[in-house]
């Protein structure tokens, strides 16, 4: 696996531990639709929450929350769609961002609640 892939799957690993800390219930990670991927599905009280992760060793060329292009959001919105279809959602929903710096002297977590609205 290339370095950045295992970058970006340790900044996942992160943010499910983050958010199951916090008290979210994870239904699904990685999920795909089509050629979108959602990172994580989480529902926290009665708010299904799409979770775009973003995961860098610095932030040199800046956070790694504002490397979520707005292609990626679209994407994510289409395929959000059809998973409230797939369960017959009917609760309220959002996109969160989470922001993910890994070093070796210490990791750091964002978790932007709402960060998009499409």
């Amino acid at each position: 696996m290339a370095v950045h892939n295992e970058l970006g799957k340790a900044g996942e690993e992160l943010a499910v531990e983050h958010l199951t800390q916090k008290g979210y219930k994870i239904l699904e990670t990685n999920w795909r639709y089509a050629r979108a991927e959602i990172d994580i599905i989480a529902k926290w009280e009665e708010i299904l929450i799409f979770v775009e992760v973003k995961t860098r060793s610095d932030n040199y060329f800046g956070e790694p929350e504002t490397f979520v292009t707005q292609h990626k959001m679209e994407m994510m919105t289409s395929a959000a769609s059809v998973f409230m279809d797939e369960v017959n959602h009917d609760w309220e929903y959002r996109f969160d961002v989470i922001s993910v710096i890994i070093r070796q002297s210490k990791n750091y977590i964002k978790h932007i609640e709402d960060a998009f609205w499409l």
